[in-house]
C-alpha cells in the first residue's frame, strides 16, 4: 500500500446495527464521540440504521415496513378487489 494517501484519522471504528445490534470492525474517517468495548479493545462507534446483516435482499427475508399504516389504507381500498 502506498505511504500517505490515507487521511490522518483514518483509524480502527465499530459499525453497530441498531436494527440487530450486529456489530462489525472496519478501518474509517468517521467520526464519534461515542466508543464501544469490541473483542476486548474500545474504539469509536458508528450506529447505522440497517447493514448488511439485517437488510432483506442480504437475508433473504422479506420484511414489511409500514409507516404511518399506509400499507392498511391499500389493502382497505384494494384488497378487496378480485382478478
Amino acid at each position: 500500500m502506498k505511504k500517505g494517501i490515507h487521511p490522518e484519522n483514518y483509524r480502527p471504528v465499530v459499525f453497530k446495527d441498531m436494527s440487530n445490534g450486529d456489530m462489525f470492525l472496519t478501518k474509517s474517517t468517521c467520526k464519534s464521540n461515542e466508543t464501544v468495548e469490541f473483542e476486548g479493545e474500545t474504539y469509536p462507534v458508528v450506529k447505522v440504521e440497517i447493514s448488511s446483516s439485517s437488510h432483506p435482499f442480504y437475508t433473504g427475508k422479506s420484511k414489511l415496513v409500514d409507516t404511518a399504516g399506509r400499507v392498511d389504507r391499500f389493502m382497505n381500498r384494494y384488497g378487496k378487489i378480485q382478478k
